[in-house]
């Protein structure tokens, strides 16, 4: 919990200072933006200049008179030394602007190196933060903790406490047993969720005796953390069903049909004139690993080679099912085949 709250503040801290060099960054760009104004203007005075002095030799030339030449001279002379002034300011400009483009690709380089850095905080975080349980009860015997909406209950028994232990809260404290029970009425819940309890129940099973692997009250948070990690990526699946449910016809989803741990997508595109079958696998450890499917022709001329060389190219992770209907829309049902 401790890092959790220190990874936070770092978060926070980078936040601060992208938003910090943002203003920096803003500030060069507008010093930039006067002094690229200043650079036309010095422009604009150097070739008035450059007329005036070709006008002043013109005149001079059309005349021909030498007090009047002579005048003139001395004006264009004048003139010279102003061009010159103004040439070396325009250095200067150039110089400062140099400098400043120098430092705004400064900024612009540490603002991605803390962009970078947040992220990786960020997904430190994350991984962190599969805070899914409540504890509901903490005696001197046991403790109960409840995931997913109170609808899974998880009991740890304890030993005896250890001699000197007034709270019982010693790490080596035996765990007698720890027992998992699920509260959902089946009968009332939706199909979603009874799908996501299947497979966190398919986890608790899949991990044998859980007092054997953990059996003291110091593996106590790593069996809650181990949980809940599997219960958080359960219930964002459950989140992605219910998604594809309501608006998977955006998605030329005609049906979503759960079935145990299957989900059955029915296709249907009148613009690709394609209509298929496709039944996904699910397991615990959804989304790191691709899903075994098999797909089911019914229109067209859209298979399991069609649908296998799209999924190839889906990544595991974040929204998986998701992502996988989206790409089967985008890449087959899009055009005729």
């Amino acid at each position: 919990m401790k890092s959790c709250f220190t990874m936070e503040s770092k978060i926070l801290a980078h936040n601060e200072k992208a938003a910090l060099y943002s203003k920096l960054l803003q500030s060069v760009q507008e010093q930039q933006e006067k002094l690229q104004s200043r650079t036309e203007k010095v422009d604009e005075v150097l070739k008035e200049a450059e007329s005036c002095l070709a006008a002043l030799e013109a005149d001079a030339g059309w005349y021909g008179c030498e007090a009047g030449c002579s005048g003139e001279m001395a004006g264009g002379k004048s003139l010279e030394r102003e061009l010159a002034s103004i040439k070396a300011q325009e250095e200067e400009l150039q110089r400062e602007l140099l400098a400043l483009e120098i430092k705004n690709e400064q900024m612009l380089t540490r603002m991605s190196q803390l962009k970078e850095e947040e992220k990786y905080y960020q997904e430190l975080l994350e991984k962190c933060s599969f805070a899914e349980w409540d504890m509901t009860e903490w005696s001197e015997k046991q403790a109960v903790f409840s995931f997913l909406y109170e609808s899974v209950e998880l009991t740890v028994v304890f030993g005896p406490p250890i001699d000197g232990d007034e709270f019982g809260e010693d790490p080596s404290r035996m765990i007698v047993s720890l027992n998992f029970e699920s509260l959902l009425d089946e009968e009332a819940a939706p199909p979603s969720s009874c799908l996501v309890l299947k497979l966190i129940f398919q986890f608790i099973e899949s991990q044998g005796c859980w007092q054997e692997k953990y059996p003291t009250l110091y593996h106590l948070p790593q069996v809650l953390h181990n949980l809940s990690s599997v219960v958080s990526h359960c219930k964002t699946l459950g989140e992605e069903i219910e998604f594809l449910e309501r608006w998977g016809g955006k998605f030329s989803l005609l049906e979503t049909e759960l079935s145990d741990t299957r989900v059955k997508l029915l296709f249907s595109s009148s613009v690709a004139f394609a209509k298929f079958e496709l039944t996904l696998s699910l397991s615990a450890n959804y989304p790191s690993a691709p899903l075994p499917f098999t797909v089911h022709r019914r229109i067209g001329n859209i298979g399991e080679e069609e649908v296998s060389a799209v999924l190839s190219k889906v990544p595991v992770g974040h929204h998986y099912l998701r992502r996988i209907v989206s790409s089967i829309h985008q890449c087959l049902l899009q055009a005729p085949r």
